[in-house]
């Protein structure tokens, strides 16, 4: 069982719940506010607003900590930016009373250093296009120490029970190194944790493929043609952002693919869009790589310089998509 009064531990999980609520406040507010599209769009408050609570939360909490975020304040200070930060303060103001524009900006801006030695790395929404349709999104928060995560955390509001994608009550899953992966309901800290597992399926033609609902941010046709390389039977398991991870932690597909986008084939990973991911996947028995098999490496900087796009599975099937991946891809 994973130790949950360790310091880092227990505050990472509660500044991801508070995190959370955020996203979900600033959602349900600018609706009720009538705000459109045509304004400004409540993911870019609610990516603002996440990072504003959680480096307020790590420079009171843990003073010393370096946090790597998504986010920066620079926009919110032009005169065009002025609304935006004007709601955002409005949010953060709910959860810290002592929320003021100029420290809004000083907290998400807290976010700004550069990675180093050992350093927390903040995805504040991870599923943009997720958010604004009311569908599956992640805040992810992770631990890294001498480029490798040591310490991740999921918060997924609206994943169903056991990670599943229908829409449910909300999942938080927290993974230490070393000591396994666990889930718990997003809303009832209270509530027992229990271990994720991923599953033990080890026939490709089984093998469930995680899709993006958005086809942007992967390559479609090369994704169909590993699937007919692998002889894939079964039915593909559709949705975006981190929460993916979740799911295939908990035994809810086996294979999970970031593969080049024609679009950009020189892309190299954020940090941030992978590291708690693939730490709770990594500790529920899963494997992560690269597409060519090698490790993901977080030591160069906000971005996945030394890798080639992620391959992600349940760890038996992993050979075998690596494999397909070598057989349909022209990788760098």
């Amino acid at each position: 069982m994973i130790d949950l009064t360790q310091p880092e531990i227990q505050f990472a999980t509660s500044v991801v719940r508070k995190a959370c609520q955020m996203a979900q406040r600033v959602q349900t507010g600018m609706a009720v506010q009538g705000l459109t599209k045509s304004d400004f769009s409540p993911v870019t408050v609610a990516d603002f607003a996440v990072q504003a609570v959680v480096g307020r939360a790590l420079a009171e909490a843990l003073p010393e900590a370096v946090l790597v975020g998504e986010e920066s304040s620079k926009d919110l200070k032009t005169d065009e930016g002025q609304p935006v930060l004007e709601a955002v303060t409005t949010f953060v103001k709910l959860l810290a009373d002592d929320a003021t524009p100029d420290r809004v900006c000083d907290w998400i801006d807290h976010g700004l250093a550069e990675p180093g030695d050992r350093f927390w790395t903040l995805d504040p929404i991870d599923g943009t296009k997720g958010y604004l349709r009311g569908g599956q999104y992640a805040i992810a928060l992770a631990l890294i120490e001498n480029g490798q995560v040591q310490l991740g955390v999921l918060g997924c509001p609206n994943l169903g029970d056991n990670c599943q994608p229908d829409m449910g009550i909300g999942a938080l899953a927290v993974a230490k190194r070393g000591e396994g992966a666990w889930l718990n309901v997003l809303v009832d800290p209270e509530d027992q944790f229990t271990p994720l597992h991923a599953s033990t399926c080890a026939d490709p033609k089984q093998a469930r493929i995680m899709r993006s609902v958005e086809a942007g941010h992967t390559n479609v046709g090369e994704i169909d043609h590993i699937a007919e390389k692998l002889a894939v039977e079964a039915e593909p398991v559709c949705m975006d952002s981190q929460a993916k991870y979740a799911t295939l932690a908990a035994g809810g597909a086996e294979v999970l693919l970031r593969l080049l986008s024609p679009k950009k084939p020189d892309y190299k990973e954020c940090i941030w869009d992978q590291a708690a991911g693939s730490m709770v996947l990594e500790e529920a028995g899963g494997k992560i790589t690269d597409l060519k098999g090698n490790p993901l490496d977080f030591s160069q900087g906000r971005r996945l310089n030394n890798n080639t796009g992620v391959c992600a599975t349940n760890g038996p099937l992993h050979g075998a998509v690596l494999d397909a991946i070598a057989a349909v891809c022209q990788l760098p």
